[in-house]
């Protein structure tokens, strides 16, 4: 990691010397007047302030990764937003223990840090998916970083989850000029201390995982309700630029039974929640199979068209359900 700014030290030595630093109303406000609550499952320290009133009401649709995800604004136009102020490890790339002050440059510190970029996935997606949350900006940063993604706080639930995930472990504060820098800096200071979270991995061997780091393994396999009727293939990464060729992302359902199957009014979800229904009177033959498409198109026998606008199915991990027109679960599969 690298150091940290002259002035987030010079506070923490204030702190220690004349513990002059907190605020008139005690531990649990801040500076600004906001709400300072503790964000659910942290470590019971406070969020850095509350949402603003200027904040965006937004839904989280996909999560990439613990720092990254997809969000859909109210007009259904969607777009890709980065946490403000933390790093949370690679959990599609390789990890630079060298990243994480004091984490050894070994197999086993690496290993660690693929652990904690598998948590820190989970505890987003169990907190974040499907969520409204309010996202806010910052005075210091720009609005959108590299690969055009808008950098951005999100609160949720009465706390900030940029703060939680430092103050859980399961993030490290990236240097930059970000507002609330020294709130940042403070909680992961507790968070080494306490060999929280990612910080075990200095000792090379992952603490236990806390509330909401795991998630539970999909199945592919139908359940008894689903019959012979499975979804054989997702389709996620579409051949080129997957906005300019939707029908290349797709989903087959298959029929591996003697006897034809009504689907009319059965639905596809996926793991945002974007849910296609079944045309009435859309029949799917014995031995035969159906392929729904994100985009548009003329319906037939075989090709089904969703109408979405814009990419749907998650390349890296997604996962589908088939339910029936009463709801009940008739397979579910991931990629």
């Amino acid at each position: 990691m690298t150091a940290r700014p002259l002035a987030a030290l010079a506070c923490a030595l204030l702190l220690v010397l004349a513990g002059c630093a907190a605020s008139p109303g005690g531990a649990g406000s801040v500076a600004d007047g906001g709400t300072q609550t503790a964000p659910p499952g942290s470590g019971g320290s406070g969020a850095t302030e509350a949402a603003p009133e200027d904040g965006l009401r937004v839904t989280v649709v996909e999560v990439v990764d613990g720092d990254t995800v997809r969000i859909e604004y109210e007009n259904g136009t969607t777009d890709t937003a980065r946490l403000l102020g933390v790093d949370t490890p690679e959990i599609f790339g390789e990890n630079s223990p060298g990243e994480f002050e004091g984490v050894p440059d070994t197999e086993a510190g690496r290993a660690c840090l693929d652990e904690y970029a598998e948590r820190a996935s989970a505890y987003a997606k169990n907190r974040l998916t499907g969520e409204e949350v309010v996202i806010a900006f910052d005075a210091n940063e720009p609005r959108r970083g590299y690969f055009d993604r808008l950098l951005v706080y999100i609160h949720h639930d009465g706390g900030s989850f940029n703060y939680a995930l430092v103050d859980r472990g399961l993030a490290r504060v990236y240097d930059s000029s970000f507002e609330r820098g020294d709130a940042f800096y403070a909680a992961e200071e507790r968070a080494m201390a306490d060999n929280r979270g990612l910080w075990s991995c200095r000792d090379g061997t992952p603490a236990p995982a806390g509330e909401g780091e795991t998630e539970p393994a999909p199945s592919a396999t139908p359940t008894p309700s689903g019959g012979d009727v499975v979804v054989s293939q997702i389709h996620a990464d579409a051949e080129g630029d997957d906005a300019e060729n939707l029908n290349d992302e797709y989903v087959v359902i298959a029929n591996r039974g003697d006897d034809a199957v009504d689907l009319s009014g059965w639905t596809l979800t996926d793991a945002a929640g974007f849910e296609y229904v079944f045309p009435e009177g859309t029949t799917l033959a014995a031995d035969a199979t159906i392929t729904v498409h994100v985009g548009s198109g003329t319906d037939t026998d075989t090709d089904l068209y969703w109408g979405r606008s814009r990419p749907t199915l998650n390349n890296g991990e997604e996962t589908v359900t088939l339910r029936d027109a009463s709801g009940a679960v008739v397979a579910e599969r991931s990629n």
